[in-house]
């Protein structure tokens, strides 16, 4: 899971951020954010529970528009209008909740709501035997040999579950990836296998956002990392350019963490 090699700053990102703003009412959910998102890189953004992460990831993926700044897609200054046309335009979102039904088997989720048919007229119907042996064939190609895709995707693990809708969406010909809090509810394990098929999408040239609050696990495949703090950006920075220790401290507060141990400190 080594990071890719940082690609020039010539090459047009697929997905540009430049000083966008949400606000909600009086509420600032985002103010001035910049992020870069290329092809066969993993841009990783991270922050604590009420950073902006979440307003971020919706703007993305066209379900809020954003107040002020620029969305640039492909070099071109756009504005989604939903989800639907973020999809057309190569932006799959993978939610934490991952809009699976648990009692339908992997390869009906694998083509929820994308169903292809045979036949004409009456007699039309779903294809299951090509969904089937694609759902079979496009997992193993990610790396992933799951021997019965007739089985319910409920009784799938956590990781397992993540990494179906990451070769679904790479399947469906999605340009971007973005994946929200992938290996939050995960074991250590778990976590390793889903972002091993994260960095399996960036290799295969996909651009890939991760969002996280875990350093090390941005650290193991990030290319570049953005940290948010209370809707602001309080960092920007490629891999080269930092350690795995400087994440974790600006994660933890930084400053404010060495004015918390001071207070917390007995006295002699």
């Amino acid at each position: 899971m080594t990071p890719a090699t940082t690609p020039t700053d010539s090459r047009t990102p697929l997905v540009e951020l430049s000083g966008v703003s949400k606000h909600y009412g009086n509420v600032r959910a985002l103010e001035g954010v910049s992020l870069e998102v290329h092809g066969g890189e993993i841009t990783c953004v991270l922050g604590d529970n009420g950073a902006g992460k979440s307003t971020l990831i919706k703007i993305i993926a066209g379900l809020h528009g954003h107040d002020a700044g620029t969305l640039s897609l492909d070099g071109e200054e756009t504005r989604l209008s939903s989800p639907r046309e973020a999809l057309d335009r190569g932006i799959a979102t993978v939610y934490q909740d991952l809009a699976v039904v648990p009692l339908m088997p992997v390869w009906r989720n694998f083509f929820l709501g994308s169903e292809p048919r045979k036949g004409t007229g009456p007699l039309k119907r779903m294809d299951v035997d090509l969904m089937r042996r694609t759902t079979h064939a496009e997992l193993l190609r990610m790396g992933i040999d799951l021997r019965d895709v007739d089985q319910p995707i409920g009784t799938l693990s956590g990781g397992e579950r993540q990494c179906v809708a990451i070769a679904r969406a790479v399947y469906f010909g999605a340009k971007v990836l973005v994946l929200d809090e992938p290996t939050a509810a995960l074991g250590v394990k778990q976590s390793g296998v889903v972002l091993k098929y994260v960095a399996a999408a960036r290799d295969q040239g996909l651009g890939v956002v991760l969002i996280t609050h875990n350093p090390h696990h941005a650290y193991l495949v990030g290319d570049r990392f953005v940290l948010l703090k209370r809707g602001t950006m309080v960092g920007n920075h490629a891999h080269a350019e930092t350690t795995l220790d400087d994440l974790t401290r600006q994660m933890a507060g930084g400053s404010d963490l060495d004015d918390l141990r001071h207070e917390l400190e007995r006295a002699p």
